[in-house]
């Protein structure tokens, strides 16, 4: 494997962007990088920032969800490996090297970044995030008996040939379930490995509400059967 893209879905970021996108930067993969930012038809001055960056970007012409941007961006990904990356700084992406790893040295084809599996993070949860995220990986244990303990973490990494054989219909945050319930479905050589996090409010920018985690266990039974 030569090569990661890394897909970072944007809508309305202008304050953490740049910010987000110098962490990728100094991470050392030992692989070719591609940055590829979706901008979710933003409308708070984030587009402003796009004509003095060197990366692929992708526009939506409306608001569409992360699921669509995630789409979008996966077709335009040319990478060995792929993963996702929020254009807020509640993940730290030099936490992208033990997932990695585990894909190019060929212990895993899909990792997810475990929140929850690293101490580090105690007390940083919103409560209610931390009530639904446990909620929704135990239904998804039960429902698909895999042992998972952060379905809903931004830090998935992927061979591209698995991804991208995937259909994504989901739009919005429904995308978490419906793209782990897929992988499982087909057997995929899967591994957590503990990743820091840190939450930031609803004031601060946070946009999953307690509708997705609704619309997130329809999805996890409707893929399942």
């Amino acid at each position: 494997m030569n090569k990661i893209s890394i897909l970072v879905p944007v809508y309305n970021e202008k304050n953490s962007l740049l910010e987000i996108l110098k962490q990728i930067e100094n991470v050392d993969f030992g692989l070719e990088k591609e940055i590829i930012l979706i901008d979710d038809f933003s409308t708070d001055g984030t587009r402003e920032l796009y004509s003095e960056l060197p990366y692929k970007i992708l526009y939506h012409d409306k608001n569409m969800g992360k699921g669509a941007a995630l789409r979008t961006g996966l077709s335009a990904a040319t990478g060995d490996v792929i993963i996702i990356q929020d254009a807020d700084l509640e993940y730290n992406p030099i936490d992208y090297l033990p997932l990695v790893k585990l894909i190019v040295n060929g212990s895993a084809d899909v990792v997810y970044g475990s929140r929850l599996a690293d101490k580090r993070n105690s007390g940083k949860f919103l409560f209610l995030s931390y009530l639904a995220n446990i909620t929704l990986s135990l239904i998804t244990r039960i429902l698909y008996g895999t042992y998972l303990t952060d379905m809903e973490t931004c830090y998935k990494a992927f061979r591209a040939d698995i991804i991208k054989d995937i259909t994504i219909e989901s739009n919005r945050f429904d995308f978490e379930p419906e793209i782990t319930a897929k992988v499982l479905k087909r057997g995929v050589r899967f591994m957590e490995a503990p990743i820091s996090y840190n939450a930031r409010t609803n004031e601060e920018g946070k946009k999953i509400g307690w509708r997705d985690g609704v619309q997130a266990i329809r999805a996890l039974i409707k893929y399942r059967f």
